[in-house]
């Protein structure tokens, strides 16, 4: 089952209300992300990109996960 841009930022958008979120692709299972968000401040890259992995709930798990892959951008706001 193909997922859409719009499916993964509302997922995104659970977690971090008050997010930017942009999220490009359209082939069904590669996108790209840029989540900014001011939770993230104080946060090292890897802790921000957990982040938003957790929020994406299994999506992304396994052979058998309707996202296959996600280039992820995360900071927090200036």
């Amino acid at each position: 089952m193909a997922i859409e841009a719009r499916d993964i930022e509302a997922l995104i958008r659970e977690s971090f209300p008050n997010a930017q979120i942009s999220v490009q692709g359209d082939d069904g299972a590669h996108f790209a992300a840029e989540v900014i968000d001011p939770s993230f401040k104080g946060m090292n890259r890897v802790q921000q990109q957990r982040a938003v992995y957790a929020a994406l709930k299994g999506k992304m798990d396994g052979a058998q996960g309707e996202l296959h892959a996600l280039a992820l951008t995360t900071k927090a706001p200036d």
